[in-house]
C-alpha cells in the first residue's frame, strides 16, 4: 500500500506546490501591475506562467523521485531521470525566452511612448526585433546543446563534434562570404545609428526615404514611388547622403540668372513675403545674394529653411515659382535677354543715302 500511496503523495504534492507557487506569483505580479501602470513589465511578465509552473513541477519532481520506492520507478529510473533533465531544460529555456520577451517588448513601450520621433521608434522596433531574434536563437542553440551533452555518448564525441564544426564552419564561411557580409553590415547599420527607417538619402544619384531596412537588403522609396532594393553592404562600403543625419531640419537653395538691372532689395522685400505665406517655411532663416557675374546675366542664390526634406522641396519650387512671376510682371526688364544678330554701326555711304530719304520726304511734305 505504502509503495502506492508514496508515487501519489510525490507526484500529488508536487502539482499543488507548484499551483500555490504559480498562483502566488501571477498575484504578485498582478498587484505590481496595478501599481506600477507606467510600464507595463509586470503585465508582461504574467505571459510566463505556464513556463513557470511547467520548470517547478519538473524540477520537484526531478528532485523527489528519487524517494519513490515503487517497482517500476525503480527499474526505469535512469530513464526518467533523462526524461525529466530534458523536460526541465526545455522548460527552462522556454521561460528565460519569454522573460527576455518581456523585458525588451517592455523597453520598446516605454520608448515609443515618450519619443514623438516616428522614425526613431521604427529604428528602435527594428533593433528590439533583432534582438529577440538573437537572444531566442542563443538560448535554444544553448538549450540544445545541454540536452545532448546529457547523453554519455554526446559527452564521449565532444571533442571530435567541437573541431567537425570548427572545419564545416570555416568552409561555410568561404562559400557564403557575401551573405555573411550582409549580416554583419545589418547589424552594424541597426546598432550603429548610421542610416534609420525614415530617413532621407540619396544614394547612387537617386533621392528617397528609406523605407525598411533587415539584415541582408535596404528598401530606398524615392518621390516617384519606386523601390531601391539595396544590399545592406553598399551602406557600409560606399560614400552616400543622409539628409536626416543629426536633425530632420534641412538647408535649401533657389537659383536666378537674372539680368545685371535686377532689383535686388526689392527681390528681398519679395522673398520675405513669399516665405511668409508658404507654410512650409519653419521660419529659422532666409537669404538672398548674387553668388556669380557673366558678361551678360548675374546668378542670384536664395537660402531657405524647413524642417524636413519634403517641406524644403515644397519651400524651393515656391520661392522659385513665385519669384520669377512676379519679376516678369513687375520687372520684365531683370529677366535675361538673349541677343540673336548683332547691331552693326552704319557706314558712311549709308548714312548719307538715309540723310537723303529724308529730305526727300521733307520736300515732298
Amino acid at each position: 500500500m505504502e509503495n502506492v500511496l508514496r508515487p501519489l503523495i510525490v507526484i500529488g504534492g508536487s502539482v499543488v506546490l507548484t499551483l500555490v507557487v504559480g498562483w502566488l506569483a501571477d498575484r504578485l505580479l498582478l498587484r505590481e501591475d496595478s501599481r506600477h501602470r507606467e510600464t507595463p513589465l509586470w503585465g508582461l511578465l504574467r505571459r510566463c506562467r505556464v513556463p513557470l509552473n511547467l520548470v517547478l513541477l519538473t524540477a520537484i519532481l526531478r528532485g523527489s523521485f528519487n524517494s519513490i520506492k515503487w517497482k517500476p520507478v525503480q527499474e526505469h529510473h535512469a530513464g526518467l531521470a533523462q526524461v525529466l533533465t530534458l523536460v526541465l531544460i526545455g522548460a527552462s529555456s522556454w521561460l528565460v525566452v519569454r522573460i527576455a520577451t518581456a523585458v525588451v517588448e517592455s523597453s520598446y513601450t516605454r520608448y515609443a511612448t515618450s519619443t514623438r520621433d516616428p522614425a526613431r521608434v521604427r529604428r528602435v522596433r527594428t533593433q528590439v526585433t533583432l534582438i529577440q531574434r538573437v537572444v531566442s536563437a542563443i538560448v535554444i542553440v544553448v538549450a540544445v546543446a545541454a540536452m545532448l551533452l546529457t547523453f554519455p555518448a554526446m559527452q564521449a564525441a565532444g571533442a571530435s563534434l567541437l573541431a567537425s564544426a570548427g572545419i564545416v564552419g570555416v568552409v561555410a564561411g568561404v562559400a557564403a562570404q557575401s551573405t555573411l557580409g550582409n549580416l554583419f553590415a545589418g547589424l552594424q547599420i541597426a546598432f550603429g545609428d548610421m542610416v534609420r527607417i525614415g530617413d532621407t538619402v540619396v544614394v547612387d544619384g537617386e533621392w528617397g526615404v528609406v523605407e525598411e531596412i533587415t539584415l541582408t537588403f535596404l528598401a530606398v522609396r524615392t518621390w516617384d514611388e519606386r523601390r531601391l532594393t539595396m544590399p545592406v553592404s553598399y551602406f557600409t562600403s560606399k560614400p552616400f547622403q543622409n539628409w536626416s543625419r543629426g536633425g530632420a531640419q534641412m538647408t535649401g537653395t533657389v537659383f536666378f540668372h537674372l539680368d545685371h538691372s535686377a532689383p535686388l532689395p526689392l527681390m528681398r522685400e519679395r522673398l520675405a513675403m513669399i516665405l511668409k505665406e508658404c507654410p512650409a517655411w519653419d521660419g529659422r532663416d532666409f537669404s538672398l545674394a548674387v553668388t556669380d557675374t557673366t558678361p551678360s546675366t548675374i546668378q542670384v542664390r536664395a537660402v531657405v529653411t524647413a524642417k524636413d526634406a519634403d517641406d524644403i522641396w515644397t519651400v524651393r519650387v515656391t520661392v522659385r515659382e513665385q519669384m520669377v512671376a512676379w519679376l516678369y510682371t513687375e520687372h520684365p526688364y531683370a529677366l535675361p535677354r538673349i541677343v540673336t544678330d548683332a547691331i552693326q554701326p552704319p557706314t558712311p555711304a549709308a548714312g548719307k543715302a538715309l540723310e537723303g530719304e529724308h529730305r526727300t520726304g521733307d520736300e515732298r511734305r
